[in-house]
């Protein structure tokens, strides 16, 4: 009787450690660009990463330059070729990076970094980015913030604050001081709370399954008696 019961408590565990993990990797699996806050006029070095959600590869991924930036030059990654989009005016305006081997598999992500200069007056960067997969299909990263495929921000102002994470300003503005929160960060700090609540709210969830089907197990091993 012990035995059965404990077999049925680790099978329960078992089931709500991977309900858990795929929650918790639902609401963490979006395409994103850092730093999420720079300074006006810096020549930031930006990182975007592209986790895969589905059960086949990524095989290609396109990003929009936002109006206002400068786009520069970017790192060059094996088994990976890139296709810059220009304006008329000579300005690059798209970045596509193409996979020449599998691409990025289930369970993977992968990061790529490019040099852009940021607009010199402050300004809000959306990045839309556009993700491909093997079998043709494309998750579009354009919606707001609230939206079920959000892209994703950079505050650019001259208050950043700790918030700074990189970046060298060619302009006379000076980065605030002290631990008072500015509108710029506290832009960036209220879209990772929300990722945040998200997780929390579905990692309860997750723990509330656990819990139900340990209940189960145990009423059925008292009946089994």
């Amino acid at each position: 009787m012990m035995n059965r019961f404990k077999n049925r408590f680790i099978s329960s565990f078992t089931i709500a450690t991977v309900v858990l993990l795929l929650f918790s990797g639902i609401a963490s699996a979006h395409v994103t660009v850092s730093p999420g806050v720079s300074s006006p006029g810096a020549w930031e070095t930006y990182s975007i990463k592209i986790p895969v959600e589905k059960d086949i590869p990524t095989v290609k991924i396109s990003l929009e330059i936002p109006s206002g930036m400068e786009f520069q030059q970017y790192r060059p990654v094996p088994d990976w070729t890139v296709e810059l989009v220009k304006n008329d005016t000579g300005l690059i305006t798209m970045i596509t990076w193409s996979a020449e081997g599998d691409g990025i598999q289930p369970g993977q992500f992968q990061q790529f970094e490019f040099v852009a200069k940021n607009p010199k007056e402050e300004s809000h960067l959306a990045w839309d980015a556009y993700q491909y997969y093997s079998d043709g299909s494309i998750v579009e990263w354009t919606g707001a913030e609230n939206e079920k495929n959000p892209h994703s921000i950079t505050m650019v102002t001259t208050e950043t604050g700790t918030e700074m994470t990189g970046g060298h300003n060619h302009t006379s503005g000076s980065a605030s001081s002290g631990n008072t929160a500015t509108p710029a960060r506290e832009a960036t700090q209220g879209g990772s709370t929300a990722a945040g609540t998200t997780s929390i709210v579905l990692s309860s969830v997750a723990l509330l399954i656990a819990l139900i089907a340990f209940w189960i197990s145990l009423r059925s091993a008292k009946k089994s008696t």
